[in-house]
């Protein structure tokens, strides 16, 4: 009904027999092409368009097609005999294709690539001159072994309402709400496809808050914790809190990547409900969010940080931050400032002592203990001589049990 039956007829026999490659892969071309050929293939080509013209002349009984220069053996195009031209044959041409083969009907990605209704990639020769078409309706294609895309033989040229039109079957609408992959972030949209192919999208407004709370879930689980923002004190919270955990058991938590996303619900409470993509995940505070899973039902969290101290304070009066990142924690800090202790500093209620490096006056370990009143007998006097020349402004008595611990120089600890 909408190109006639003559015109119909001459591309549903140009589908029936691929024609040679030398008529090129815009099938509206090839149309021509096969009217003006005196070749063998053209020859078959009229033969068949007569055929089909003729037997749809017969169905409808009006003797559509009948006669001389019926199935397409004249000069143009027609509906019905009148000549119509080029821009008729490349309207017959995609249309009749789409109509033949909606699943390939196909849009342009760019570079000659095309993503038909299938799903199904497909790529245009280099030299092409469909390349500048939005819109295909492809005809014939093949797929190389371990290709990822198949090869356009031969397209029509079609405008979007033939390319609906066509596959108005796998037209669908629906809103999208979830973690983008290939965007990194929260996708809440409404798409119009074509089967596989996108038409139209447009953000939501008011996206489904359960179905972007799963999707910022998703997101969490894919990419990682790295999504949120991780200051110092939040790492060193979580550090903290994984050696309570790892050391004294329940009630502390686990703070894990696994446990802390199996339970993001509890932890993250609010922050999802508030947050509508990577931005917004990247805004939260991950060591605020990770304190609600402290145990404070039980009272157990007001003793975190006897248990599992931030600081310690050492005999000069520093209040030096003690380092949870590896299985042993450690409490790094100058020499000077430990003179007269004895005892090595014992955490998580005495069971496990702390790592101590003495440094240098330049903050570069000089001997590393967990016995500090062994190396006050031991390993001091070695210390001493080495350091003693290179650092003469610091003090380095001999007897530093009866020293007085300090941060300055001896100088200024004199002048104190």
């Amino acid at each position: 009904r909408e190109v006639g039956p003559r015109p119909a007829a001459e591309v549903v026999a140009l589908l029936s027999e691929e024609p040679p490659r030398e008529y090129g892969d815009d099938l509206s071309a090839a149309l021509r092409a096969a009217r003006r050929g005196g070749d063998a293939y053209a020859g078959r080509w009229r033969a068949e368009a007569r055929r089909l013209a003729g037997a749809l002349g017969e169905v409808r009984g009006d003797g559509a097609g009948a006669g001389p220069g019926g199935g397409g053996t004249g000069s143009g195009a027609s509906r019905d005999g009148g000549g119509q031209g080029a821009g008729f044959d490349d309207a017959v041409a995609g249309l009749v294709a789409a109509l033949a083969f909606p699943e390939r009907v196909a849009r342009a990605r760019g570079g000659g690539a095309l993503l038909m209704a299938s799903g199904t990639g497909a790529e245009l020769a280099a030299g092409s001159g469909l390349r500048e078409a939005e819109w295909l309706a492809i005809a014939v294609a093949d797929r190389p072994v371990a290709a990822a895309s198949a090869r356009v033989r031969l397209a029509a040229v079609i405008d979007e309402e033939t390319a609906r039109t066509a596959a108005a079957t796998l037209h669908t609408t629906a809103d999208e709400v979830g973690w983008s992959v290939d965007r990194g972030d929260l996708v809440a949209r409404r798409v119009e496809r074509l089967g596989r192919i996108e038409v139209r999208t447009k953000p939501l407004a008011r996206p489904d808050p359960e179905r972007v709370r799963e999707g910022l879930l998703d997101g969490l689980r894919g990419e990682g914790l790295g999504l949120l923002r991780w200051s110092a004190d939040a790492r060193s919270l979580r550090q903290r809190m994984a050696f309570a955990h790892r050391v004294l058991g329940e009630p502390w938590p686990d703070v894990s990547d696994a446990a802390l996303l199996d339970r993001a619900d509890a932890w993250l409470a609010g922050v999802l409900d508030r947050a509508r993509g990577r931005a917004d995940l990247g805004r939260v505070d991950a060591g605020q969010a990770l304190s609600r899973l402290l145990p404070w039902a039980t009272g157990d969290a007001a003793r975190f940080d006897e248990l599992v101290p931030e600081r310690i304070e050492v005999p000069s009066g520093s209040r030096i931050r003690v380092d949870y990142a590896e299985e042993q924690p450690v409490l790094a800090v100058k020499l000077q400032e430990l003179f007269g202790w004895q005892e090595t500093p014992r955490i998580a209620g005495g069971r496990v002592p702390v790592v101590v490096h003495l440094l240098s006056p330049a903050g570069r370990p000089a001997a590393v203990t967990a016995d500090l009143a062994s190396f006050w007998r031991e390993g001091y006097r070695s210390v001493r001589a080495e350091l003693r020349g290179r650092y003469p402004k610091h003090p380095w008595p001999q007897d530093p049990s009866a020293a007085e611990p300090t941060r300055h120089t001896a100088a200024r600890a004199r002048r104190g």
